[in-house]
């Protein structure tokens, strides 16, 4: 809207000082055309705003000169309480301009503290090597979850049947070292939790829905992690290692599973070889975590899982002989 604009233009020139036709039109994205008109549009409604030729010049509004348009819509005051994907979500331009309204508000030393914040510290939720999930589904699932709209899915699952319709109410989103899930309760009202990579299509519908009262969105998913963690670990591992690889245990193994080891490590034995336990996967998913552990880590116990890992190692073993004799 065009009204907006020439607000942005403003609190951009507040906050900034001078700034070019060229610099305007690439923060508010329009033409360099759209911003000269609505720099005339400023000045005929009695705006003291200034253009200054050359190369160094620019537009600039007349010193001393503060607009009190600061305040923040409805979109704007919800996107301050985004996290930092708010992109992601549709909300980037509210976002964008809650942070503009709010630097414009500053006293020009707190101004400057904030920006120079801004510039020095940066979220980048996501792990190293791990690719960016798609969720082309995200924004309409977002709305759905801002206006409270229930949402049909088509969602794909682990288990059979792997693809399945549910109409779901969205109670909230949860980003999760870089991918993204949906809480939302079905048609009797328990909470469930969905990825929404694995959403196929997403369709908002019409009328409303009353969110729970009291649902603590924050509260669910820690619940639901301490859940998810019972259930996935539910098996246990002994290992023996030197005392290297143990000092390396915490940046290998997940959280959960390198405090089991501090708390139940003995020895050193005969050795010199620390002995831990662990809680671990079923052993189709355990025999490759443990043996990316490195060589110098030996599974001790349960005995069927030592028999599947040495045997994981004596097919290894078996397919570089047979390499080495083809080559």
């Amino acid at each position: 809207m065009k009204s907006s604009r020439l607000v942005s233009i403003l609190l951009l020139l507040q906050t900034r000082g001078r700034l070019t036709a060229a610099q305007l039109a690439e923060e508010l994205e329009v033409s360099v055309r759209t911003v000269y008109r609505d720099v005339e549009a400023l000045s005929a409604a009695g705006v003291p705003l200034y253009g200054d030729a050359g190369h160094a010049g620019g537009y600039r509004l007349l010193d001393g000169y503060r607009t009190r348009l600061t305040g923040l819509t409805a979109d704007e005051a919800e996107a301050l309480f985004l996290p930092a994907a708010a992109g992601e979500l549709g909300r980037g331009p509210a976002a964008a301009g809650a942070q503009l309204k709010l630097l414009a508000a500053l006293p020009e030393q707190l101004r400057g503290r904030a920006e120079r914040t801004a510039s020095r510290f940066h979220l980048d939720a996501p792990a190293w090597y791990r690719a960016a999930e798609e969720t082309p589904h995200l924004a309409a699932v977002a709305e759905g979850v801002w206006h409270q709209r229930p949402v049909r899915l088509r969602y794909l699952r682990w288990a059979e049947p792997r693809e399945v319709v549910r109409t779901v109410r969205p109670y909230g989103l949860v980003l999760k070292a870089g991918r993204w899930y949906l809480v939302a309760g079905g048609e009797e009202g328990v909470p469930r939790t969905f990825r929404v990579s694995r959403i196929l299509d997403a369709e908002l519908g019409a009328e409303p829905f009353d969110r729970p009262a009291g649902f603590d969105l924050a509260g669910y998913w820690a619940d639901h992690q301490r859940d998810f963690d019972r259930r996935r670990l539910r098996d246990r591992a002994v290992l023996r290692m030197g005392p290297d690889t143990f000092a390396e245990l915490p940046v290998r193994l997940e959280p959960a599973a390198a405090r089991r080891a501090a708390e139940t490590v003995t020895g050193p034995d005969a050795e010199g070889r620390l002995r831990v336990e662990i809680p671990v996967e079923p052993a189709d998913v355990a025999v490759p975590q443990l043996l990316a552990l490195g060589p110098d880590v030996e599974v001790v116990g349960p005995p069927a899982l030592r028999a599947a890992v040495a045997a994981a190692v004596a097919a290894l073993a078996a397919r570089y002989r047979r390499t080495s004799h083809d080559g």
